[in-house]
């Protein structure tokens, strides 16, 4: 059976609402983020479906087909890849490879992980995100977590209807500060 995972870039207060542009303490450019970028690149190699929320979704397909000269493989890895996309309103995609999951949550996302295939992939979609977690649909979570404390913010164990315990899978620092925290659902 597939498994979904969520990945998140997080702040150490556990913010995942990007508004504040909080994640730009990674991009010094002194500092030399390709063993981030491979992280990302395994993330990428490891999944065949990409899973957000409408509103992520509109905002990513008028940002990455439109990109020529991306050398991260991110915009290849978009265009290619089999993207989900949870909304009872989005009429026509308009990108590639895309499928609009018009039904209940719990049932759509099951059927989903039944299929043969990879990892499912979620970013973002912090609405989304939260339902997913309170139908205790998520398998993993993957945390880029930044060197940053905010306060304020939307965060992604927003209530505690969240999972109660998670089992540590991996820890990988990198040069940026940054630091991916893999935890499975116990």
């Amino acid at each position: 059976m597939r498994e979904l995972v969520v990945t998140e870039n997080i702040t150490l207060d556990g913010v995942i609402d990007a508004t504040e542009g909080w994640f730009e303490v990674a991009d010094d450019p002194k500092v030399d983020r390709s063993d981030m970028a491979d992280a990302l690149r395994e993330q990428r190699e490891a999944a065949d479906a990409f899973l957000v929320g409408r509103v992520t979704f509109e905002q990513m397909r008028g940002y990455w087909p439109q990109q020529t000269d991306d050398t991260t493989g991110v915009t290849d890895y978009l265009n290619r890849v089999a993207k989900y996309v949870v909304s009872k309103t989005l009429e026509e995609p308009d990108w590639d490879h895309t499928t609009v999951l018009r039904g209940a949550l719990g049932d759509e996302i099951r059927a989903l992980k039944s299929r043969p295939g990879e990892d499912i992939v979620t970013t973002g979609s912090i609405t989304l995100v939260h339902d997913l977690i309170a139908a205790g649909l998520v398998d993993e979570y993957r945390l880029f977590v930044y060197p940053v404390v905010l306060g304020r913010g939307r965060r992604l164990f927003a209530a505690a209807d969240g999972p109660s315990t998670l089992r540590l899978a991996e820890s990988r620092p990198f040069r940026s500060g940054v630091v991916l925290l893999r935890y499975r659902t116990a």
